[in-house]
């Protein structure tokens, strides 16, 4: 124990070092409009064109120099030195939003550079703006519009936008894109993840028409620490300060006015709202208004804090039975594209009893948070600092913080998101202490209301048993563990007897259990990969649970079988992780019947 309060003496001060340019600024949200549901749109999904590029040659020169602008030609692909071989009009077509792998077979394991292009039709409208809207692309996207390059984004799960109001022409326009999904070492995640890397325009595209003056962003969430009074801010894009901000909350019958002050206008409401919670999933309609333009929002209001080792909400102590989910699309599999496919994945939560999600090991989409917010699920969402990251790299930092700030600025007003996650089974170093510290103390900034967690694989040892005492403890309010007794170690008969202890007084998350088993596959419950052998790694890993009594809540590993290039086994894996309680055809093994019970007998109690 003093060698751990000695390394975080050491790491304290290297994250003071690390984050003087972060603390001396106001926390800043991401330039993303907000609620993109509630705007006047036009879609870009459906076929795009596409031209696969693995050597850039529309992008480089043979001195791999980058083309200057203006390579676009006529609607065409065309270099300075004519390829005539880059032509979008007798190309192939993908749809978007969609991953490329499993739409083309000779894109399966493809990494590499995918230009996208889609002609749209626009008609000018007097005192508007044009926002060309990505809701993601994976992994680094390059932007051009009617041949002029708009901007570059990295990271593969988030929104991001271009104002193109001056860029737009009468009639027919072309947008561009180069998709490059290539795994670097310096990236987020880094190259080596077990989750499939789907490349592409992977969520909705969208064209977006606001008033010239307009909401551009907000925020209503019931003050810290009471449940009577609703407070917030309006961002209001081109307005004079002292222009009008109308708040309401028609149910409530209160409306409140505000005036803008450089660029943002302050409010509170004095009002005791039906709180949110897994029980009760109340959204209220939340009208923001100015004099030329108006945004509806459905908005919960509830409280997430911790007591001790207790997750509260709205000041109740709530076990979060759980599971985790990727974004992987049932039957199909893929990338989730509609909310259809949402709904799937999140009605099986419900029929196996969970009222919390761990939405891994990177932000979903919008679509899916909100639809578990009307279901009332609880929420853990996170980014993909996964595994070894490069984490004294100043760059990756920047990538991680700029992720975990577009997820913060697009989901802060989802009740049911009451966890952020800063990483994922990252190994016990100072430099990683001092990146995630940091990270943590931007999300605090940004939203200083809910719960800030990551998941551990790094236990010691006691005379007890386990024992956690990873000094990242004392970065985050929840402590997440993955644990895969059975599996990676030990026997399966021998998890139910394994004791736990804590350096730490906070809630505990077992954010990982589990292991692998192909559906169908029937034999001994010790023999690997059979359901029954699932089964019993479940049963065991219950009763080692049930003796925790720091333990606040469970998301075991995984509803879903989903892909994996790290799970090639024939006849077994044959490329997905087999760690699911479902197949990905939508078969339910035994392991989720056993889970399902455990919850249903929490109910009982």
């Amino acid at each position: 124990m003093n060698q751990m309060k000695s390394l975080s003496n050491s790491i304290l001060f290297l994250c003071i070092i690390f984050s003087v340019t972060i603390t001396a600024q106001e926390a800043k949200y991401a330039d993303l409009l907000q609620n993109i549901d509630s705007r006047e749109k036009t879609s870009l999904n459906g076929k795009w064109d596409i031209i696969v590029d693995p050597l850039e040659n529309g992008f480089y020169n043979h001195r791999l120099q980058e083309y200057d602008k203006g390579y676009f030609k006529n609607a065409k692909m065309q270099s300075p030195s004519d390829l005539v071989e880059y032509n979008f009009d007798t190309s192939l077509q993908l749809n978007v939003p969609g991953d490329w792998n499993t739409q083309m077979d000779k894109l399966y394991y493809y990494e590499g550079t995918l230009w996208y292009k889609k002609d749209f039709n626009y008609t000018a409208t007097s005192n508007e703006e044009s926002f060309l809207y990505f809701e993601a692309v994976n992994y680094e996207a390059i932007v051009y519009l009617n041949g002029e390059k708009l901007g570059k984004h990295v990271g593969g799960y988030t929104p991001f936008q271009f104002n193109v109001t001056d860029k737009l022409v009468e009639g027919n326009n072309f947008v561009v894109v180069k998709v490059d999904n290539k795994r670097k070492k310096e990236n987020v995640p880094t190259v080596n993840q077990d989750w499939w890397n789907y490349g592409g325009i992977t969520r909705s595209v969208h064209l977006i028409n606001v008033p010239k003056t307009h909401i551009e962003d907000y925020s209503v969430q019931l003050e810290k620490g009471v449940t009577n009074k609703i407070s917030g801010w309006v961002s209001v894009a081109n307005a004079k300060d002292g222009d009008a901000v109308s708040v309401q909350i028609p149910e409530l019958k209160k409306t409140v006015k505000a005036t803008v002050k450089d660029g943002k206008a302050s409010f509170v409401i004095n009002a005791k709202p039906s709180l949110w919670s897994p029980d009760s999933p109340k959204l209220y309609e939340v009208v923001l208004e100015t004099t030329t333009d108006k945004i509806i929002d459905q908005i919960g209001f509830r409280t997430v804090t911790t007591d001790g080792s207790k997750i509260l909400i709205n000041g109740k102590e709530t076990f979060l039975k759980g599971i985790s989910i990727h974004e992987e699309a049932a039957f199909k599999t893929g990338r989730v594209v509609s909310v259809e496919e949402c709904k799937v994945l999140l009605n099986w939560a419900k029929e196996l009893g969970c009222n919390f999600l761990r939405l891994a090991h990177y932000p979903h989409s919008e679509a899916m948070v909100k639809e578990a917010e009307k279901m009332g699920f609880l929420i853990w969402s996170e980014i993909p600092v996964y595994w070894t990251i490069q984490f004294e790299n100043e760059d990756t930092y920047a990538n991680a913080e700029n992720q975990l700030t577009e997820m913060i600025s697009r989901d802060k007003n989802r009740a049911s998101v009451v966890l952020w996650s800063m990483a994922n089974e990252t190994p016990e170093s100072e430099p990683r202490l001092a990146f995630i510290g940091n990270l943590a103390k931007k999300a605090r900034q940004l939203d200083n209301t809910r719960l800030i967690t990551a998941a551990l694989d790094t236990q010691g040892t006691s005379d007890d048993g386990n024992l956690i005492e990873d000094p990242l403890g004392e970065v985050v309010d929840v402590i997440g563990i993955n644990n895969y007794c059975g599996w990676y170690y030990a026997d399966v008969d021998a998890c139910s007897s394994i004791k736990w202890a804590s350096a730490y007084n906070k809630p505990m998350i077992m954010s990982e259990i589990g292991g692998g088993a192909l559906f169908g596959l029937h034999g001994d419950k010790n023999e690997i990969w059979t359901e029954e052998y699932q089964e019993a790694l479940f049963k065991s890993n219950i009763e080692m649970m049930k003796n925790i009594d720091f333990m606040a809540g469970l998301s075991p590993w995984i509803l879903m079988d989903f892909r994996s290039s790290r799970r090639p086994l024939r006849r077994i894996q044959d490329d997905f992780n087999r760690k699911g309680l479902i197949s990905e055809q939508g078969m339910k093994k035994k392991a989720f019947f056993t889970l399902q019970e455990y919850y249903l007998d929490m109910d009982k109690k």
